[in-house]
């Protein structure tokens, strides 16, 4: 696992440590490929290259392809409008993107409504909290409601978990939901106070009224929600086949990659100027999760080979376990981990059973997968895009430490720990 802490350290060091040589994607790539390689080299050599080759096909190539859809498609849709950055108005956004995001997944709620953040707030000064309050809420919390919200949840609902049955997660949502918004409310008063005079009286674009340009972007954006809740094994059993051909195991990210083609044939050049659209942090994503995906291979498969000897038993162990390590691993194959750990207990006679597991171990397992996504800029593939869209816009945003000690230890983890102390 030494590759793994070596690519989370080069995250967190090297912005601090040499950021002009950092702020290279190329460079960026050189350390992916190098540590990637090394721990490639370790899984070959000890006869698990072909985990490896599956990490790699199977979950960071639908990673970036669903990733890059949604940044190029979103990318064409502009919405205008005279909008003052007002407290009241960032509120509206976060709260609309917070909804979004257990119906069009945290990434694609993310990328529609971060660029029109940065655009209202642009003529203020103090913008980066909300930045950090926008990942917490939108890129994360607010996907609990549907297995389309994120990933760890639409696998825990092809293990049996009925779709709606995430609605019941609705009063940790409410909750969760409603303490960000409150805290960020009262922090974005206290920074309006501080603007100058004409950042808070003047609207963000001189247009008279809202208005949306790149509509038909719209309707390829609904096009990747539906591929992705439908292009999978579950309703495709062929692309599950080993045996059947490259374009149908890869069947989805085809798709994905075809309505990414057509949103840049159709949609002015004009549109993605506006948006100040550029490949630089669909790039920089890219690049850096080469190295995240193929170092932590190892630390996947000692999760599943050693996770039933954790001594989990109860719903808070479960939920923090589960959080722990989804805010450094993929949390997908972390939320699958522990609900096989949870389908081995021992049966309780009069307890609901979920996807063969106690209801209450699988709303621990969802919400610690999601909730503690936002705890780093890696815990969830958006995270990590909107930090990238919001520097390339001049906001200067925290390092991979400076987020933990600056908002996700001090802000999230107290309210999580609150969910624990209610719900679980």
């Amino acid at each position: 696992m030494i590759p793994f802490a070596l690519m989370l350290l080069s995250i967190a060091i090297m912005p601090l440590a040499s950021e002009k040589w950092w702020q290279s994607n190329l460079h960026k790539l050189y350390v992916s490929l190098a540590l990637a390689t090394a721990a490639g080299i370790y899984l070959v050599t000890n006869g698990m290259g072909k985990e490896l080759l599956h990490q790699m096909l199977y979950d960071y190539l639908p990673f970036i392809t669903l990733l890059a859809s949604l940044f190029i498609v979103t990318g064409g849709i502009r919405i205008e409008g005279s909008v003052a950055a007002t407290p009241a108005a960032n509120v509206s956004i976060l709260c609309s993107g917070f909804v979004l995001a257990s119906f069009m997944g945290t990434t694609g709620a993310a990328m529609l409504l971060i660029r029109r953040l940065i655009e209202i707030n642009r003529r203020r000064t103090h913008k980066t909290h909300t930045i950090l309050f926008f990942i917490a809420l939108v890129a994360n919390c607010g996907g609990i409601l549907t297995p389309l919200g994120d990933p760890p949840l639409f696998l825990l609902y092809l293990r049996g978990a009925g779709f709606f049955w995430f609605m019941n997660l609705l009063p940790q949502w409410l909750f969760t939901g409603g303490l960000l918004i409150l805290i960020y409310y009262i922090a974005d008063r206290y920074y309006y106070g501080k603007e100058p005079a004409e950042a808070r009286i003047t609207p963000a674009d001189g247009s008279p009224k809202i208005r949306i340009k790149g509509k038909r972007n719209i309707l390829l954006l609904l096009g990747i929600v539906l591929a992705v809740s439908l292009v999978n094994r579950s309703y495709i059993p062929a692309m599950a086949d080993p045996e059947a051909p490259v374009f149908m195991r890869f069947l989805r990210e085809i798709v994905l990659a075809a309505i990414a083609i057509v949103s840049l044939a159709i949609t002015g050049r004009d549109s993605r100027r506006a948006n100040n659209f550029s490949w630089e942090p669909i790039t920089e994503v890219a690049v850096l999760f080469i190295g995240i995906f193929a170092t932590m291979t190892p630390a996947l498969l000692y999760l599943n080979e050693n996770a039933a000897t954790l001594g989990l038993v109860q719903p808070w162990q479960f939920y923090y376990g589960t959080g722990a390590l989804s805010q450094f691993l993929d949390n997908a194959p972390t939320a699958v981990a522990f609900h096989t750990v949870a389908t081995g207990l021992p049966h309780i006679e009069g307890v609901e059973y979920v996807a063969n597991v106690p209801e209450t171990l699988l709303s621990a397992i969802a919400l610690g997968a999601v909730f503690f996504g936002a705890m780093t800029y890696i815990g969830n593939g958006p995270n990590f895009m909107v930090k990238s869209i919001a520097e390339q816009s001049g906001i200067r945003m925290p390092s991979f430490f400076g987020y933990m000690a600056k908002f996700s230890i001090i802000i999230l983890l107290p309210i999580y720990i609150l969910v624990q102390l209610i719900f679980l």
